[in-house]
C-alpha cells in the first residue's frame, strides 16, 4: 500500500498545499509536516517527525517554537505578518506565520511565503520608477534645451561681433558657449539612449567577455575578476552594444567601490517560469555581478536607480539609471542587494522576444 493510500483525506489535502504546514505537540515535537514545509525548512518528514526541529540546521526553529508555545499558553490563534525566517545561513524568507492551537496539546503552524509577491511588487515599483523618471526628464530636457540653444546662439553672435581685438572679452563668450555645451551633454546623459534597440541574436557571454576585457584593462593588480558562466544558455534577441553599456556601467561601479583590491564575479544562470514585474516568462537569463566591496549605504539602496543619485563624490549618478533603462528596453530588469562586504546586481533578461517593452 502506498503512502498516499495510507494517509487521511486531510493529510492528502495538506500535502498538496503551497503553504508550509506543521503540527506540533505540547512538547514542541513535530507530529506532521507537509511537503512545502519540508522544502522551505530543508528537512525531511522522516528526520523530524516525533522530534523537535533541529536548531543546528534550522536557524528559525526557535521562532517557530516560541510562536507555538505562545499559542498553547494563550489558547488563542494569531498571525505574525511579514516575519523574517532564516532557514539556513544562505536563505531567508519573509513570511506570514499563522499559529492556531487545536487543543491544549496540539498547535498548527501555517507559513505563507511572501518573497515572490514582495519581489514582484518591488520589481514593478522599479519599472514604474524608471518610467516616471524618464517622462519627467523628457519634459525637463525640452524646457532646458530651448533656452539653452538661444543662449548659445546669442553667445556665438556676440563672439563674432567682438572681433579679433577683443580677445579678453571673447574669453567670456567662449565660457558661455562651452558651459552651454556641457549642460546640453548633461541633459542628453540624463535622457539616456534614444530610439528603439536594433536587436539580433546575441550571446550573453560575448557581451560579458567584452565588458571583462574593458574593465580588466582599467583594473589595478589587486582586483580579481572571476567568471562563472553557464555555457548552455541560448542566444537572446538583443542589441549587444546596449547590453555591453548597461553591464559595463555596473561593473565599473563595482571596480571603483573596491578601491584597488578585491573580487568581482560575473555569473550567468537560467531560470524557468520566472515573472519579471507582472509579466511571466518561460525562460530568463540571470546575470549576477558580485563584488566584495564596502557595500551601498542603506539610505541609498532604494534610490540608486534614480538619476543623479551616487555614493561617490566624483560620480555623476547616471550609470545605473541608464543601465536600468537599457535593460528595461529588452523587457528585463536590474535588481540590487547589498550589505557590507557583499553587493550583488542581478540582470534579468527574458529569452523570448517582447517588443512591447522597447522604447
Amino acid at each position: 500500500m502506498s503512502t498516499e493510500q495510507r494517509s487521511t483525506p486531510a493529510e492528502r489535502a495538506l500535502e498538496h498545499m503551497s503553504n508550509a504546514v506543521l503540527l506540533l505537540d505540547d512538547g514542541l515535537r513535530v507530529r506532521y509536516i507537509n511537503g512545502a514545509a519540508q522544502v522551505m525548512l530543508a528537512v525531511s518528514a522522516r528526520q523530524v517527525t516525533g522530534q523537535r526541529l533541529p536548531a543546528n540546521t534550522t536557524p528559525c526553529a526557535s521562532i517557530l517554537e516560541d510562536a507555538a508555545s505562545h499559542a498553547l499558553r494563550s489558547g488563542e490563534p494569531f498571525t505574525s505578518r511579514e516575519t523574517q525566517l532564516e532557514v539556513s545561513l544562505e536563505r531567508r524568507h519573509t513570511v506570514d506565520l499563522t499559529v492556531t492551537p487545536l487543543s491544549d496539546h496540539e498547535v498548527l503552524l501555517e507559513i505563507s511565503d511572501l518573497d515572490r509577491r514582495l519581489r514582484i511588487a518591488r520589481e514593478q515599483n522599479l519599472i514604474n520608477q524608471n518610467q516616471a523618471t524618464r517622462h519627467l526628464l523628457r519634459g525637463l530636457a525640452h524646457e532646458v534645451k530651448n533656452p539653452l540653444g538661444g543662449l548659445r546662439g546669442a553667445a556665438q553672435l556676440l563672439d563674432r561681433e567682438l572681433g579679433k581685438d577683443a580677445s579678453e572679452l571673447r574669453e567670456y563668450t567662449q565660457i558661455i558657449i562651452e558651459e552651454a555645451d556641457r549642460l546640453r551633454t548633461l541633459v542628453d546623459g540624463l535622457l539616456g539612449p534614444n530610439g528603439r534597440p536594433r536587436k539580433r541574436a546575441t550571446n550573453i557571454h560575448e557581451v560579458l567577455e567584452r565588458v571583462r576585457q574593458l574593465v580588466s584593462a582599467e583594473a589595478p593588480d589587486g582586483v580579481v575578476i572571476t567568471r562563472d558562466y553557464d555555457p548552455s544558455i541560448p542566444t537572446l534577441n538583443a542589441e549587444p552594444n546596449q547590453l555591453i553599456q548597461a553591464t559595463l556601467n555596473i561593473v565599473r561601479n563595482a571596480l571603483e567601490s573596491l578601491d584597488g583590491s578585491g573580487h568581482i564575479t560575473l555569473r550567468t544562470r537560467t531560470q524557468r517560469q520566472f515573472t519579471i514585474a507582472d509579466t511571466p516568462h518561460r525562460l530568463v537569463i540571470r546575470v549576477d555581478i558580485i563584488d566584495d566591496g564596502p557595500g551601498i549605504p542603506r539610505e541609498l539602496q532604494d534610490r540608486i536607480f534614480y538619476p543623479m543619485i551616487t555614493g561617490r563624490a566624483d560620480g555623476t549618478g547616471l550609470g545605473l539609471s541608464i543601465a536600468q533603462t537599457l535593460v528595461h528596453q529588452h523587457g528585463g530588469l536590474i535588481e540590487c542587494w547589498s550589505e557590507p562586504g557583499y553587493t550583488q546586481f542581478t540582470l534579468w533578461l527574458p529569452l523570448e522576444a517582447d517588443d512591447d517593452n522597447e522604447g
